[in-house]
């Protein structure tokens, strides 16, 4: 028997709300953890040791961690890697306030979180295929609520985490972390048992493939793929130069201009706000819409503009106004794309694939500081600004004179309702 309406979306609700309580957890201890090193050592070098520590493990698990995804099934993995983040995460406020973390100790377990997170976040994103296709919704209505919660969460986790941290100091906030890992485990645990398991990849004799061979064959189904290539490596480019802008250009411009701090965390907030509507609307309509001209007028608005509008030294108010449209413009890219990574993807292929996918678009993130400070330091802020606003316009506006890109519209064909006898 068919399952009942609601049934079919209960993975759906479970799984965002899954990673909605994750990923609040995530950001407070993207604020609480950089703010303990500081307060624990004042030393800002060993700050930035603690972020490559939890940066690198997760990157490179995300690609390692691909064929386990399909091997052993992504809802097992996310889980497991959810428990295990909670006993790891757990420690650091144990050990710290037993007397007992050290430097050295702090960052392992740091690497070792990162470690977790990286194949624990491939899974959770690798479970979207079926979460679809079991509620029966476009994969852009669930990529779309996916984007929402995440813009969402991270807006309101890094609230939560300024008053955290001022209420019961950055250790004890960590607390708030390990528990969102466990919150999310016990959420999917409940909620996706009704999900069919995905096939396992076998040779002929039934046998498991070997590792080795899975990641290779994940590897070169990218590869051969032009526009998921493509998707990657200009992703990868963006959250460079997004990055610079962030972690370096933004705080200068402030700094210079008067705002401050505030203006960092008003233009933030009305961004990430902007864009979390945007990504509810693309959950509404991305799927009657053409992807590829959303893609190319969404970057069009998010891009190029925002640069050229700090470079010239606009007063704060038509920053703030800008954002308003650039954020919406930037809440439909995820589900955009995230809808077209998924739909062209074997099954058997989907956990390796989207991993080697994911970890390319973060590869280059570590160094978007060190561009940023590079180009300020070369050639002044204003100067800065545009030069990473006209790199940011050539890599997302290949796609208008690359013919391939035009495939973003193929949809696969809507499953047929089975007909009662």
């Amino acid at each position: 028997m068919a399952p009942t309406f609601s049934g079919r979306r209960t993975p759906l609700h479970g799984w965002l709300a899954a990673d909605a309580v994750s990923l609040t957890g995530t950001k407070v201890s993207m604020v609480a953890l950089p703010w303990f090193v500081l307060v624990t050592t004042g030393s800002p070098t060993r700050t930035g040791l603690v972020a490559l520590a939890e940066m690198l493990p997760m990157v490179v698990l995300k690609v390692l961690g691909g064929p386990l995804i399909d091997r052993l099934g992504a809802r097992r993995v996310t889980v497991g890697c959810d428990l295990g983040s909670t006993v790891v995460v757990g420690t650091i406020p144990l050990l710290h306030h037993t007397g007992h973390l050290t430097f050295g100790l702090f960052l392992g377990i740091v690497a070792v979180a990162g470690a977790l997170r990286g194949p624990g976040d491939a899974a959770k994103n690798a479970l979207i295929p079926a979460i679809a296709e079991h509620a029966r919704v476009p994969m852009e209505r669930v990529t779309g609520l996916g984007g929402a919660v995440e813009r969402t969460s991270s807006m309101l986790g890094a609230a939560a985490a300024g008053l955290l941290i001022a209420a019961v100091g950055p250790a004890n906030a960590l607390v708030v972390d390990a528990a969102s890992f466990l919150v999310s485990a016990l959420l999917l645990l409940g909620s996706t048992t009704g999900l069919p398991r995905s096939r396992r990849a076998e040779v002929p004799d039934g046998e498991p493939e070997p590792y080795l061979r899975q990641l290779h064959e994940g590897w070169r189904f990218l590869r051969g793929d032009r526009v998921l290539f493509g998707i990657a490596v200009m992703v990868a480019l963006t959250n460079l130069l997004d990055l610079a802008w962030a972690s370096v250009l933004l705080p200068v411009w402030a700094r210079d201009n008067g705002g401050g701090a505030p203006a960092v965390g008003l233009v933030f907030a009305v961004w990430a706000g902007a864009s979390a509507v945007g990504a509810l609307c693309a959950a509404a309509w991305a799927d009657r819409l053409s992807r590829y001209r959303t893609y190319l007028v969404a970057f069009l608005l998010t891009g190029l503009p925002r640069f050229v509008l700090f470079a010239l030294g606009v007063p704060l108010w038509v920053i703030v106004a800008f954002s308003l449209v650039g954020g919406f413009a930037s809440g439909f890219l995820n589900p955009v794309l995230g809808a077209v990574i998924f739909e062209r993807i074997p099954e058997p292929l989907v956990g390796r694939v989207s991993s080697l996918t994911t970890a390319m678009c973060f590869a280059l993130m570590p160094l978007g500081g060190l561009l940023g400070g590079v180009l300020v330091a070369g050639l002044g802020l204003s100067w800065a600004m545009l030069a990473v606003g006209v790199a940011y316009f050539l890599v997302t506006m290949l796609p208008a004179v690359d013919p391939r890109w035009r495939e973003m519209d193929r949809r696969p064909a809507p499953a047929q309702e089975p007909v009662s006898a």
